[in-house]
């Protein structure tokens, strides 16, 4: 007789944005706080607003809206390199185009796999969707372009768009045409309606590896393996301008989103820019690093910040509203190789990267006090395990390894029942002078956030955050003197009763 067969139970990570943007519409139906408190309790990951609503606040921006969870990795039976990724303009589904020429679906909440089909007959470099979500444009190693409905039934082919492999693409802010490079030193604009060539852009050098179109202007920018960034008028179809701030190739360059008044660009220099074209591109940030950039993305909910992938498979989010020496955030080894491609979920709450390692890797915004966020095995690897960074990569941070992950220290007596020692930030973007107010070991919110939830501004005095003060937050009650593990303390909180050998204290629950 044969012997029943185990069944595994699979844990499978679903991310939806539902519950945070029904909650945001209750809060403002009945006047409530639209950024409730957030403080580092697991509890008050309820309290954790859409992206969207953090627009208007700065400091909220910096702190929740940074993806460095890591949430799931995806990859095809038949595993091939992958050139490029885009999410669909609804996000509910990431399309992996690969080196065989396949596209590839995969669901945007749950991530597990949903369909795959023959899309070229070489490798697909380059993805585009235009600005109203109904069409896509795709190019690969051939210099064929292809046009494709968002249900994936394609309309058109240019069988004759380039003579070298097609590196990028970029639609026009209405639509109506978009813009193609090569590497046959070229540019060309389309008529998107007809398909129809209307001008050729010629003036660089060597191969064109990355283009993009102004998201308001008739302005387009160019990236060149002759080391320069040019900018065209795609009416007339001169050079208006050009960059000359690099030493090696330019690998991409983009406007930035919202208003395009920043234009961001990395290169084989290992350097990193950022320049404004308001004041003749004034250069507004360099950042050097010690392995090539490889691509680039700016967020599309902060417009002050975007994200850089590495050759050696980490990932970098940068704030031009911060210190711009540095990243804000640093994923070290988020691919075992290089990341050739990233792509924004359009609700700024998932990034998906994809790279040499044939994985796309899915990053969430991380919980308050998520003690297992740099603790996933399979985001680990040999090289360093994810928890010597300590708590959101403060590589100062001190932690103790658990078989449960990583876990916070205990505070001690010493610590004044304060949450000290405790040099990590408990939220991705949020840095030590953020958080700390004259080099003290505590988490005081005096430029942070006050118990409505609103933003503290200068010179108030400062909120400590006291591990025995939660109750005291929410309630009104003074338990600043009750100890969190004395027996008495369920019968301070409203709503409990004592604990009995019967009873668990908790209402309902008996």
């Amino acid at each position: 007789m044969d012997q029943p067969q185990k069944k595994y139970v699979i844990h499978r990570r679903t991310v939806d944005l539902s519950s945070p943007y029904a909650r945001l519409q209750f809060n403002k139906k009945h006047g409530l706080s639209t950024i409730p408190t957030i403080e580092p309790e697991t509890s008050y990951a309820t309290n954790i607003m859409p992206p969207s609503a953090y627009n208007n606040d700065y400091n909220m921006q910096r702190i929740l809206n940074v993806p460095s969870k890591f949430t799931h990795l995806s990859s095809n039976k038949v595993k091939h390199v992958i050139p490029a990724i885009k999410w669909t303009p609804e996000g509910r589904r990431l399309v992996v185009a690969t080196y065989n020429g396949e596209f590839s679906l995969w669901n945007g909440t749950s991530f597990n796999f949903e369909s795959l089909m023959q899309a070229h007959d070489s490798s697909v470099t380059t993805m585009e969707y235009s600005h109203d979500g109904d069409w896509m444009i795709s190019g690969d190693s051939d210099g064929i372009i292809k046009i494709w409905q968002a249900n994936f039934n394609m309309v058109k082919e240019l069988d004759d768009a380039h003579t070298e492999c097609i590196r990028d693409v970029a639609f026009s802010g209405n639509d109506s045409k978009f813009v193609s490079c090569s590497d046959d030193n070229i540019l060309k604009i389309w008529n998107f309606s007809n398909g129809k060539l209307e001008r050729v852009l010629s003036g660089h050098h060597w191969d064109v590896k990355s283009c993009d179109w102004h998201p308001e202007m008739g302005l387009i920018i160019s990236a060149s393996k002759d080391n320069l960034i040019k900018l065209w008028d795609p009416r007339s179809g001169n050079c208006v301008s050009t960059i000359l701030k690099f030493k090696h190739t330019v690998l991409k360059v983009k406007f930035q989103p919202t208003g395009g008044n920043m234009i961001a660009a990395i290169s084989k220099d290992k350097s990193c820019r950022v320049f404004d074209i308001r004041h003749s591109m004034k250069e507004l940030l360099c950042v050097r690093d010690e392995v090539d950039y490889m691509t680039l993305l700016w967020n599309p909910i902060n417009e002050s910040m975007f994200t850089v992938g590495n050759y050696d498979g980490s990932i970098k989010h940068f704030d031009l509203l911060q210190d711009l020496t540095k990243p804000t955030h640093v994923i070290p080894y988020a691919h075992d190789k290089c990341v050739t491609s990233l792509s924004y979920n359009p609700m700024g709450n998932i990034l998906a990267s994809a790279s040499k390692d044939r994985t796309v890797r899915f990053w969430t915004r991380a919980s308050p006090i998520d003690p297992n966020a740099y603790d996933d095995p399979t985001y680990n690897n040999d090289k360093i395990n994810g928890w010597f960074f300590g708590i959101n990569n403060n590589i100062n941070a001190v932690r103790n390894k658990t078989e449960h992950g990583v876990a916070p220290p205990v505070p001690t007596n010493d610590d004044n029942n304060t949450i000290s020692k405790i040099n990590g930030n408990f939220m991705t973007g949020a840095n030590n002078t953020l958080l700390m107010q004259n080099g003290n070991n505590r988490m005081q919110m005096s430029n942070h956030i006050n118990t409505n939830g609103a933003m503290v501004p200068p010179g108030m005095p400062p909120y400590t955050m006291n591990m025995n003060m939660h109750t005291h937050i929410n309630t009104g009650m003074d338990m600043s003197n009750t100890p969190l593990n004395t027996p008495d303390i369920d019968s301070k909180l409203p709503g409990l009763t004592p604990k009995t050998n019967n009873s668990s204290g908790l209402p309902g629950l008996g």
